[in-house]
């Protein structure tokens, strides 16, 4: 039994003590999912609780379960006549009315065409904690083959319904919920441009944001813009502060976007360029200007954006950069050139040992065209053990840049390592490993590396499996071409890690 099918035992275990529990006292009433693992677990281990279901006796008695575990374990059961004759009496308690709503995309007609009828009259008498249950709940069986109905009563009972029922909804915990909610309040025209703005800026929801920043500019007035660009500029939010920027051109205040030329968030600053270029100027002077500047000065943002939109030439104002005393400007600097096209090794090198882990990771990235040109025993030294975890992942990605015996001694150097992010590369990649020019470069060898590396394979097979450990052997042997047939043993799947 997996953690999915828990709300499932904890009701039929109710229902097996006879206990009278609240359904708040079994499941979080509030989380859809667990509704919708209530309805599945139920029927995908009926077999297992075949002797707690309700049988058919109760419903040609007439009488239906006495409490809310065994209504709504009825409300799930794998007999669909079960189901249906618990409809009713499940509709009356408004705890159950989210497994009415899961009943509305069930696969046998009178089931759905009852539970439907029931969830339409049940609506609208609806709390909002229950309403706001029964939309998270109806909004995940959307995507079943019949869920469709469901959703359009939901959305059709929230336009009609009263405000202070909508406004419920804004705040619930469940995020396709708030969505609704808001592109619903949104459409009554509820919210003045300021509160729109407000929620945009606030709000930790992406799609949240992107709608009530589009409703805040949209409705806003002509020269009325003021406190509406002031909150989305001020936004933590990149997208948000990207929409206010984006809506400087349309306001007249194209200028203003300079200041964004420099934000931390790359959208931002393509937004700001954007603005700039269509008022007819040219951001590039401003980037060049500002990372001229004294070292001070120089902000991340800017660096990074005379990257975004600089040429090669623009390289010589980087390079400087690479010894700023912040890691983040020495990691845009890094950034930078890879863009331009100028990530020169010699400069790049030295700062594979720099102490900020975001410089180490934007070189090795940088470095990776050139990986087969460094030398080998340097990156085997930072790939040591006793290295910090960010200079060893570097290390790791250039090794595996490297010359195919090499990429190959790599991984299966780290098979055991204690570091769980690199050991698991290291055995989902060995499967993967078969260069054309395996053989050849295994000849190469000397004697002393090819003894080194056939140890290493033999220490494998326990974590890798026979079928591995023998197809890297036929590789660096046989090859791929007229020097022997792939063994049989070989011609497996191998797509899937071992474990």
């Amino acid at each position: 039994m997996n953690k999915h099918d828990e709300p499932a035992r904890k009701a039929v275990d109710a229902v097996r003590r006879g206990s009278a529990a609240s359904l708040e006292t079994l499941l979080d009433a509030g989380d859809a999912e667990h509704w919708i693992a209530l309805d599945l677990g139920i029927r995908r281990r009926s077999w297992y609780w075949s002797d707690t279901l309700p049988s058919m006796a109760w419903v040609r008695a007439g009488e239906p379960p006495a409490n809310e575990p065994s209504l709504a374990v009825a409300l799930c059961h794998p007999d669909g006549r079960i189901r249906q004759a618990a409809l009713v009496s499940g509709a009356a308690v408004p705890a159950l009315l989210p497994l009415v709503a899961v009943r509305c995309a069930d696969w046998v007609v009178p089931v759905r065409a009852q539970a439907r009828e029931l969830l339409r009259a049940a609506l609208a008498e609806a709390d909002p904690t229950t309403l706001a249950t029964v939309t998270a709940v109806v909004l995940r069986t959307a995507r079943r083959r019949h869920g469709e109905y469901a959703q359009e009563l939901v959305v059709e009972t929230l336009r009609q319904a009263d405000d202070e029922l909508t406004d419920a909804l804004l705040g619930s915990r469940d995020r396709a919920t708030r969505r609704l909610a808001h592109r619903i309040a949104i459409g009554r025209d509820r919210f003045s441009p300021a509160r729109l703005a407000r929620l945009a800026a606030t709000d930790d929801d992406v799609v949240v944001q992107d709608m009530c920043a589009d409703a805040a500019l949209a409705r806003v007035g002509d020269g009325r813009h003021d406190e509406v660009l002031r909150l989305l500029l001020g936004s933590r939010h990149s997208r948000v502060r990207a929409a206010g920027v984006t809506a400087l051109g349309r306001t007249g205040r194209a200028e203003e976007a300079t200041a964004f030329l420099v934000d931390r968030s790359g959208i931002v600053r393509a937004c700001a360029r954007w603005v700039l270029r269509r008022n007819g100027q040219d951001p590039l002077p401003h980037y060049r200007k500002a990372c001229a500047g004294p070292a001070a000065a120089v902000s991340p943002g800017a660096v990074a954006g005379l990257g975004e939109c600089g040429t090669r030439a623009d390289a010589d104002l980087l390079r400087p950069l690479l010894a700023h005393p912040s890691g983040p400007v020495r990691a845009r600097a890094v950034g930078g050139l890879r863009t331009l096209g100028a990530a020169e090794p010699t400069w790049l090198r030295p700062l594979l040992d720099d102490p900020s882990a975001s410089v180490v990771r934007e070189v090795s990235v940088a470095l990776v065209p050139y990986a087969a040109e460094l030398p080998e025993a340097w990156l085997w030294e930072r790939l040591a053990v006793d290295r910090p975890r960010h200079a060893r992942t570097a290390a790791y990605r250039l090794l595996s840049g490297h010359r195919s015996t090499v990429r190959l001694r790599c991984h299966l150097s780290l098979l055991d390592d204690p570091e769980p992010g690199l050991r698991g590369r290291a055995r989902a990649a060995v499967p993967r490993w078969d260069p054309a020019d395996a053989a050849s470069v295994y000849a190469a060898l000397s004697t002393g590396e090819r003894t080194h590396l056939d140890t290493l394979i033999d220490r494998a097979e326990p974590v890798l499996g026979g079928r591995v450990v023998d197809l890297l052997r036929w590789y660096l042997r046989a090859g791929r071409g007229t020097h022997g047939a792939q063994p049989a043993v070989v011609r497996q799947d191998l797509a899937a890690p071992p474990r």
